[in-house]
């Protein structure tokens, strides 16, 4: 494994928090001349084990995925409940969100960023992998987020 905290160079993802799911897929697919992707709901935290700030949430989003090239841009509509997602929504509006690596060896990644001052906000699985935010806002402008893919 690199000794570098991320292991990597390369953006995967750009997460933008948005109002209104729909509107936006909308907006974004007309812009690119793409058609409007799927619209999916997250998990169940039975599926998901989501944690916000150390504590268990149901974390739930609409989200909605377009491939640009080499990196995919994910609009997030938060549905309420706690989340980064809810709290970015609540206190900034629609707004870049976060900027996504994919790496290998979640866990060591993770303390070596908080060895860096960099703590996790939010961490949770998906069908094939898992992911975690670091609060990366005051130092690096955006929260930063890990995908490791099985």
């Amino acid at each position: 494994m690199s000794v570098t905290p991320l292991g990597t160079h390369t953006v995967t993802q750009i997460g933008i928090i948005v109002c209104n799911l729909e509107e936006t897929v909308q907006a974004w697919s007309r812009l690119l001349g793409e058609p409007a992707p799927e619209i999916i709901v997250t998990e169940s935290v039975g599926l998901t084990h989501a944690e916000y700030q150390g504590r268990p949430t149901p974390a739930l989003a609409k989200l909605a995925f377009f491939q640009l090239g080499q990196v995919t841009l994910e609009l997030i509509e938060p549905m309420g409940e706690p989340s980064t997602w809810q709290d970015q929504l609540v206190r900034h509006g629609q707004c870049l969100h976060h900027i996504a690596f994919e790496v290998k060896g979640m866990v060591e990644r993770l303390e070596m960023l908080a060895q860096q001052g960099l703590p996790v906000l939010q961490r949770g699985d998906y069908r094939g992998g898992r992911y975690a935010y670091v609060d990366g806002q005051q130092t690096h402008g955006t929260i930063v987020e890990l995908l490791e893919n099985d």
